[in-house]
């Protein structure tokens, strides 16, 4: 019979594999995804072999866990010897010593990881002594809300090359990353390593986009429709979804279903979820509300090519009438996108 896991015997792997067995399916799930399938296979056997693990062994993983989690976020804030004061205060020296090592040996601190603690101006400040691209190929690796907010501090030439070589930034590859490596760390005092990979694109633009003001949307687009109008295009596509009709106030919705066609409203509410469906029928007459119902109800399987299809028809439809200032879409901008 196999021996009980021990505190002192256990592997990192084991380590793991409890971990991912303490969290929800849905979490895991979504976990296991984003590793490589090697690491995935090890792992799925580790899990299968987990049998009658004393509690103390799993209380430690996890506080383990917690502790190294809590100090890459500590050292991501002010450095390493930030992190030792820290976590002497809550777990004495020897063993915030003995957790950074294991921080240290597993992982490296990412330079974007300090820009992400960054004030959006201090950040423009230091990015637009930067050549176009290498800002560029930072912000990518930003949250659409940080990127919206440090391109606004950007003088209006530099803030649309940005833009438009991060649209087009497509793959990226190892070398190229490696020299921005030297940028970064210069601020941040971290390493970034980086496999080649998809960065930048229309869709992270267009993330972008959403969460800057109206005005600042505008003319960054209409830049864009003048040196590239196919990515103009492509940018506006992606700019609102069809689950963003959540944010359309109801008259606006009353509006939209005027000019929408009935059989692509059903289509599109096939996968939508219980907060957009409410938000359509608490705009509808009780007849109509009730004939989509039932619509809904008895409709069979469908491709999911054809749902998206009736979604981006309806979506035209929005963007058309938001431009004919006939509807308001809120929540892009912040304060000036406000509505009393």
């Amino acid at each position: 019979m196999a021996q009980p896991l021990s505190i002192e015997k256990i592997t990192n792997k084991q380590k793991a594999a409890l971990l991912l067995l303490s969290l929800d399916v849905e979490t895991a799930t979504r976990i296991m995804k984003q590793l490589p399938q090697d690491d995935m296979e090890s792992l799925t056997i580790e899990i299968s072999n987990m049998k009658g693990v004393p509690s103390g062994v799993i209380d430690h993983v996890l506080e383990e866990f917690h502790q190294m989690v809590t100090a890459q976020e500590y050292v991501v804030q002010g450095g390493v010897e930030y992190a030792q004061v820290l976590l002497e205060k809550s777990v004495g020296f020897n063993k915030a010593t003995d957790i950074l090592e294991k921080v240290r040996a597993i992982t490296h601190v990412r330079g974007f990881g300090m820009l992400k603690k960054a004030d959006a101006q201090q950040l423009a400040s230091f990015l637009q002594k930067e050549h176009p691209q290498t800002i560029a190929l930072l912000l990518s690796n930003l949250s659409p809300e940080q990127t919206a907010h440090v391109i606004t501090e950007f003088e209006e030439g530099l803030r649309l090359e940005v833009i438009y070589r991060m649209a087009t930034l497509g793959k990226v590859s190892p070398t190229l990353l490696s020299e921005m490596e030297d940028v970064v760390e210069s601020i941040a005092e971290a390493e970034i390593s980086q496999s080649i990979g998809t960065m930048g694109g229309a869709k992270s633009v267009a993330g972008i986009l959403n969460k800057c003001n109206t005005g600042t949307a505008k003319m960054i687009l209409e830049h864009f429709e003048q040196k590239d109008s196919q990515m103009a295009n492509e940018i506006k596509r992606l700019m609102f979804l069809f689950e963003d009709l959540v944010y359309v106030d109801d008259r606006g919705i009353q509006r939209i279903l005027r000019e929408v066609d009935k059989k692509d409203l059903a289509m599109a509410m096939k996968v939508t979820d219980d907060k957009l469906k409410q938000k359509i029928f608490s705009n509808m007459s009780e007849r109509a509300r009730d004939l989509l119902k039932e619509e809904l109800q008895y409709m069979g399987p469908v491709r999911l090519k054809e749902v998206e299809v009736s979604q981006t028809r309806i979506v035209e439809i929005v963007k058309q009438l938001e431009e004919q200032g006939e509807i308001a879409v809120a929540g892009r901008g912040g304060t000036e996108e406000v509505f009393v």
